[in-house]
This record gives structure tokens, C-alpha cells and sequence, in this order.
């Protein structure tokens, strides 16, 4: 059995981190590296985001409030990348938006054992 944590560990997380990689590659006019530092990841890392090769299980980029979302933790990282607390605030809201549309949902069943059709827990408030 997973969690619904778990399975976000693997697939919105990196969903988000891609974002935030492509849109401080693209209209921030970064390095590779320098996304890498700020991110906390690999250089290669981020190029596979950038070619779409890691982070596209879950499609984020036509949500309106995870680009609002994206976008505060952009300017969090660019002005002050050790406010870690308003960060991970931040993170957590866009996975809890993420679960609440139900995007990660087919991805949680998959995951599990013993299939459930009345799963509500991602959407519970």
C-alpha cells in the first residue's frame, strides 16, 4: 500500500520542480547550472525537465493556480532562496491543488493493492 504522499513524491514533485525549471531557464534567461543551485538539483536534472524528459506524469502547465503558485516560488527563490518554511508552505498548496483536481488520481491507484472506486482522500478538505 502507498500513501497518496508517496506516490505525489514521485510524480508531483517532480512535475513542479520542471516547471519552475523551464520557466527559470526561459523567462528568467538561466543557466542550467544556476537553476540547478537554486533548485538543489543536478544540472542533468534540469535538463531533462527542460526536454521534457522528467516531470511530464502529471500535466501542471495550463493550471492557473499552480502558475500563480509557481510564480511566488520563483520570486522567493530569486530574492531569498533560504526562506525554506514559505517555500514548502507554498509546495504543499500546489500539491494540495494538484490532489484536489484529482490529476493524481489514476496515478495513486495504480499504486495500490487492493482497488477502491470511493477513494475521497486527496479530496477531503
Amino acid at each position: 500500500m502507498f500513501a497518496p504522499c508517496e506516490v505525489a513524491v514521485k510524480t508531483v514533485s517532480p512535475a513542479i520542480r520542471a516547471l519552475l525549471a523551464k520557466k527559470l531557464l526561459e523567462k528568467h534567461d538561466m543557466k542550467e547550472t544556476q537553476v540547478a543551485e537554486i533548485l538543489g538539483v543536478t544540472q542533468s536534472a534540469v535538463s531533462k525537465y527542460h526536454k521534457n524528459v522528467r516531470g511530464t506524469t502529471i500535466p501542471i502547465e495550463n493550471i492557473p493556480e499552480i502558475q500563480t503558485i509557481a510564480n511566488q516560488m520563483i520570486a522567493l527563490l530569486l530574492k531569498n532562496p533560504t526562506q525554506q518554511t514559505e517555500l514548502i508552505n507554498l509546495f504543499c498548496r500546489a500539491c494540495s491543488i494538484i490532489r484536489n483536481k484529482g490529476l493524481m488520481c489514476s496515478l495513486c491507484q495504480q499504486n495500490q493493492k487492493t482497488k477502491t472506486d470511493n477513494c475521497d482522500f486527496c479530496h477531503a478538505p
